[in-house]
């Protein structure tokens, strides 16, 4: 019998190689991966992760719930008292585990490509669901050259608003982006000034947005975002770096130290620094919605055929595709093989089925321990050569969500907002 929990598994500590090498051989260049769950101290979990409840506080009350779970990951959650492989994505065979970025560390292009290997030195990409109750702080990412300034990477992220995980919005399913336009560089300094004197009224600056189940967003760093309370699917760049503006949330205090943590230390009270940390233009951009909002796109397939393939996350950041994202069904008791152009992280979100010889299955719940059969991770000559998706389901529909690395495929649909016309 195949093990169903972690606790059945024991960490290879031999040749991660060769067990890459056999598990690469058994799923036809697929491999198998683990739940990965990450918390967060000062959130509110949203409970549409069918993480069973009472797993939600699993690491620990003083560590916060789980909101989070993490996707062909091999970037370290920046948590506080985190554990030593907090957000790291586990490969599952024959009994044994081994980290994905050791299986990458190991074969390199085998995996990932040779294109972003020999670029990167690794998998430079990751996804997540990220569930809460309400909605987060104002924050940006920083970019990749203010990230440099404290050894990390920069964060631009996009997000898709699965349907099948939000039956429910929860309390709060807007979010804040950016400033209104003619926001002044003073009034956001004012709102740093006022941190301590409860809600510094960052939000009065700002627009909400409404968010759609089945719609997305592309957001660049140093744009200001407030993420609302949808359960949200957000391929984004290997680096867990933010900087949180807002003092007050839903009555939760955000700590100074969340805003500057990722700033130099010596400019940790340089509210002029700290507010030149934002893209200004960026922020009070008139057509901020039609430069950044994603309605999903059909790239094949039709009801006929048996299967739709759509663009969910596409578009440049500052003229470079970092990530991509689609989104496959195929209807019941339908098969089809799709070819990529690189190396995916596919989770499955609805029905069952299978990915070449892989079981494909969409659990209604999930404890702490359990292993799943919803999340693969596609090489590069797999997804070259075609994977097969097959439905096994009569009645319900095989829906399955995969991120793909940079600039892996130029065919996608870009954002270009011109004289008013979205192209």
């Amino acid at each position: 019998m195949p093990a169903t929990s972690v606790k059945e598994l024991k960490t290879l500590t031999g040749n991660v190689k060769k067990a890459t090498e056999a598990a690469l051989e058994a799923g036809e260049g697929l491999l198998r991966l683990a739940p990965c769950w990450v918390p967060r101290s000062f959130l509110q979990p949203g409970k549409r992760l069918k993480l069973d409840p009472k797993d939600l506080y699993a690491f620990g009350l003083n560590r916060g719930g789980i909101d989070e779970r993490w996707f062909g990951s091999t970037t370290v959650c920046a948590n506080d008292n985190r554990t030593p492989d907090e957000g790291l994505s586990y490969v599952i065979h024959q009994g044994e585990r081994f980290q994905l970025k050791e299986a990458v560390d190991e074969l390199g292009g085998k995996i990932i490509g040779e294109a972003i290997y020999s670029k990167y030195k690794k998998w430079p990409v990751y996804s997540k669901f990220f569930d809460n109750m309400g909605p987060i702080p104002h924050h940006m990412h920083q970019s990749k050259a203010q990230a440099a300034l404290v050894g990390q990477e920069g964060k631009p992220e996009s997000y898709y608003f699965p349907p099948q995980h939000n039956a429910t919005g929860n309390n709060f399913p807007y979010t804040f982006m950016g400033f209104a336009p003619g926001t002044t560089k003073a009034q956001v300094r004012k709102t740093l000034e006022d941190w301590n004197k409860g809600d510094n009224g960052i939000l009065d600056l700002s627009y909400a947005f409404r968010l759609k189940p089945g719609s997305g967003w592309l957001i660049h760093p140093c744009i200001l975002h407030a993420p609302g309370s949808l359960c949200t699917y957000e391929p984004q760049w290997g680096s867990d770096v933010f900087g949180m503006y807002q003092s007050l949330v839903e009555g939760r205090e955000v700590p100074w130290a969340l805003l500057v943590k990722d700033m130099p230390k010596e400019k940790h009270q340089d509210l002029d620094f700290i507010v030149e940390q934002l893209d200004w233009e960026a922020n009070v951009d008139p057509h901020f919605k039609e430069n950044h909002y994603l309605e999903p796109i059909v790239h094949h397939g039709s009801a006929t055929e048996g299967f739709l393939d759509k663009w969910i996350v596409y578009g440049k950041v500052h003229g470079e595709q970092l990530f991509s994202a689609k989104e496959l069904t195929v209807l019941p008791g339908q098969k089809v093989t799709i070819k990529d152009n690189g190396a995916s992280s596919v989770i499955c979100v609805q029905g069952e089925g299978r990915m070449n010889k892989l079981k494909l299955n969409s659990p209604k719940m999930i404890g702490f321990h359990d292993l799943t059969e919803d999340e693969v991770f596609v090489t590069e000559s797999a997804a070259k050569s075609g994977v097969t998706y097959e439905n096994t389901s009569g009645v319900e529909s095989l829906v399955m969500l995969r991120y793909f690395g940079p600039e892996v495929n130029p065919e996608a649909p870009v954002i270009r907002y011109l004289g008013g016309v979205k192209l």
